[in-house]
């Protein structure tokens, strides 16, 4: 038998309909910004207002905090948290009280069907700053399995019953930021950004989590890669400190690298559209855009431009030949031209404070988290309209990204994961 950490421990539920297939409907949201990481979703009907009151579908507390996301696979909400030790809002603990669950809800009505309880491989970080605590990593999910990954205690994959299929060690460094990097689906892999705990990017197999690549010098990376396309040839996108790097994903090989001038670490995820990669990083914020399809150094004939406005922690959306994003300290909201990076809008939204989360896009609309509990929905156009600002006046730690499916709007906290939807 493996090391009692290797082992999900227990089942809180499973009724005997849980037995049968997953049925997934025409938009899951089976990874961190959805399937295709853009943090965009055709959903029509999405709630713009709501109060404790009012377009709540469903509300559970959970066994823990965290911020990573939840992700939807048709009937079943996946989302992680940690309980034991270091948990906002309650006495630290001890480190071996210190537990990780993968949590599986009813999307339509919130009831938890199983969850399991995953035993860490200490020693853990025994403080990480700003209460991002030991959950941060979003899960991801195909037809067959849920995987998980809790830093370095490893990546885990379940069907899609509870079931443990396999566990993958991809390092076992802290950080006083703890690990955050959210997992990627791509063909028959799961893309594994494990900076943190190796400095190494891998891609594990699905079926069995053997290492199908892997590929060093990922530095100060916090960021989830991202899969773009270009003359039909994928590329695997991901910020490192200095640079942006261009990876084939099938077979870990590399393409191109480009300078982005930002010296720290790179914590939100790219962008891309129609053969263009963009990115903003770093402190106390720049951005870049530059092509796709190169080889080698492509920074004297790719970048196409860099910008002093960027943002720390939260990524930005694509719309419609303009970048958004949200500065991540001063509750700015940007909007910049895609073909020069020309800053179209900077307006500092009251009360928002800080934001983590990144946002989501539907309907013309951007919501946007802030760490407070309200989210602003900003009109998804070139001049600056607030549209709303809903909070559940609640206290709490509010760092996750929302989540769309089936025409609501999913958000967890460090307490509770919530269903929006019109009533």
């Amino acid at each position: 038998m493996r090391a009692a950490w290797l082992i999900a421990m227990f089942v809180v539920t499973v009724p005997r309909g849980l037995l049968q297939p997953v049925v997934a409907p025409a938009a899951d949201w089976r990874a961190f910004r959805g399937n295709d990481g853009t943090g965009v979703s055709r959903e029509q009907g999405l709630p713009l207002t709501w109060s404790l009151n009012d377009n709540i579908r469903w509300k559970t507390d959970l066994p823990g905090a965290g911020s990573s996301t939840p992700i939807i696979v048709g009937d079943r909400v996946y989302v992680t948290c940690y309980s034991g030790y270091n948990v906002p809002g309650q006495p630290k603990g001890r480190p071996e009280d210190l537990r990780f669950h993968l949590i599986c809800l009813a999307r339509s009505d919130g009831k938890i069907l199983w969850q399991r309880e995953i035993q860490p491989k200490l020693p853990e970080q025994d403080n990480i700053r700003d209460g991002h605590g030991y959950a941060s990593n979003t899960p991801a999910a195909d037809d067959e399995r849920v995987y998980a990954f809790f830093g370095k205690t490893g990546v885990f994959a379940f069907d899609h019953q509870g079931k443990q299929q396999w566990h993958a060690d991809v390092g076992s460094r802290l950080h006083g930021w703890g690990s955050g990097a959210s997992l990627l689906n791509f063909e028959d892999r799961i893309i594994v950004n494990a900076s943190v705990e190796s400095e190494t990017l891998y891609a594990l197999r699905s079926s069995d989590g053997q290492v199908a690549w892997k590929r060093g010098g990922i530095k100060e990376s916090w960021n989830t890669p991202i899969i773009a396309h270009v003359g039909g040839r994928p590329e695997l996108v991901v910020a490192i400190q200095g640079q942006i790097l261009g990876i084939d994903p099938r077979t870990g090989t590399d393409l191109w690298n480009c300078a982005t001038d930002i010296p720290w670490y790179m914590v939100p995820s790219l962008v891309a559209q129609d053969g263009v990669a963009y990115a903003i990083g770093g402190r106390p914020g720049a951005g870049l855009a530059v092509r796709l399809g190169g080889k080698g150094d492509v920074t004297r004939t790719h970048r196409l431009w860099t910008s002093d406005k960027g943002g720390n922690v939260s990524s930005p959306i694509y719309h419609d030949g303009h970048l958004y994003w949200m500065h991540d300290s001063l509750g700015t909201a940007f909007c910049a031209e895609v073909k020069t990076g020309r800053i179209v809008y900077q307006v500092r939204v009251p009360r928002a404070g800080q934001v983590y989360g990144s946002p989501v896009l539907a309907e013309g609309r951007i919501y946007y988290p802030s760490r407070s509990g309200t989210v602003f929905v900003i009109a998804a156009k070139p001049k600056f309209e607030l549209l709303a600002s809903n909070s559940w006046g609640e206290r709490g730690e509010f760092n996750s990204s929302p989540a769309i499916a089936d025409g609501c709007l999913f958000f967890r906290t460090d307490r509770f994961i919530v269903c929006l939807g019109k009533k």
